[in-house]
């Protein structure tokens, strides 16, 4: 069984918090949290193709040493025995390759980073939407998502703010939860966003006399 991300209480810390900074500002905060943004299956298999490839054409080129070892070795030699061989390593090899692939941290190193970057982004788009955050009463929803395996963090904001907000406002906020997160601190700097968040808001979207919660203050935890 998968280690939840968050206890109850982590949870509750958080939900307090949104609904602290919300009650302040028309904005609607929400928070999410993920444990890989993509499996990377593509890069994965195409580096377990291109090994082997390399160790096809490897052993092809040694197939008269090939076919000399299997013949000293084994009294009952065939002239099929060193094609087996090229083709079963060659499968074996890709095998191995595909697995290591998989391994997390190993993953990171064979995907390009603007690949990640862009795996992320779009996850948490989809979840924006999903949510209902572009729905909201004044197209005021932010959006706080954390992709644990890649260790990347996107802060999305709807119509109603980007107007009003310059994007790159939140860029300090972003790296500053990075680094709790780095610490182990992710509850911390979650919260600490979050009202770093509503403090930000209520500069252009203070609360209203008739505002209603619209969307959940706990936080999502998505499924891979």
């Amino acid at each position: 069984m998968k280690k939840p991300f968050l206890s109850e209480s982590d949870n509750k810390r958080v939900a307090d918090a949104v609904a602290k900074a919300e009650s302040r500002t028309s904005g609607e905060i929400v928070t999410a949290i993920i444990r890989e943004s993509s499996d990377y299956a593509f890069h994965e298999l195409l580096v377990a193709m291109f090994g082997g490839f390399i160790f096809y054409t490897v052993t092809l080129l040694s197939y008269g040493s090939i076919a000399s070892l299997l013949e000293r070795t084994f009294w009952s030699y065939r002239d099929s025995w060193p094609t087996l061989f090229i083709g079963i390593g060659t499968v074996l090899f890709m095998g191995i390759l595909y697995l290591l692939a998989n391994v997390e941290g190993v993953d990171r190193l064979i995907v390009p980073a603007s690949t990640i970057s862009m795996k992320v982004r779009r996850r948490a788009l989809l979840f924006f939407s999903e949510a209902g955050l572009f729905d909201t009463r004044d197209r005021t929803g932010i959006l706080i998502f954390i992709s644990l395996r890649e260790k990347r963090v996107e802060l999305l904001a709807d119509k109603g703010i980007n107007d009003k907000v310059d994007k790159d406002t939140w860029n300090d906020i972003v790296e500053d939860l990075v680094n709790q997160i780095k610490h182990g601190k992710m509850v911390d700097g979650l919260v600490q966003a979050v009202e770093s968040c509503g403090e930000r808001l209520i500069e252009h979207f203070p609360i209203k006399p008739d505002d209603e919660n619209e969307l959940s203050n706990q936080v999502h935890i998505l499924e891979d």
